[in-house]
């Protein structure tokens, strides 16, 4: 299986501040991020918004607080989704064999 082609845009970029607009993705991935985000104590605001259901991706802002970077905590956030998925998949590959 084939990782997914992602198209990421970046909208503003600041100090603390950090949108983006993820192309031809919704809700899902965008709430995993969000979630992700607001679960580190670096992060002061993060959210998500999709301008059109029909033709808008979705945008996502993030803001740190002091001295974090924005673009460090979301690589961090994507690196804690990978890892939180992996532990999912070899769950559910438990689970499964012993439903056989």
């Amino acid at each position: 299986m084939e990782g997914l082609s992602i198209k990421v845009k970046i909208m503003k970029q600041k100090k603390n501040e950090l949108k983006i607009e993820i192309e031809g993705e919704s809700h899902t991935l965008c709430n995993v991020v969000q979630k992700t985000l607001l679960e580190d104590n670096r992060v002061d605001f993060a959210g998500y918004h999709i301008p059109h259901p029909l033709t808008a991706s979705p945008q996502l802002y993030v803001r740190t607080k002091g001295k974090s970077k924005p673009d460090t905590v979301l690589k961090a956030a994507v690196k804690q989704i990978k890892k939180d998925t992996a532990s999912f998949r070899k769950e559910l590959a438990i689970a499964s064999k012993k439903i056989s």
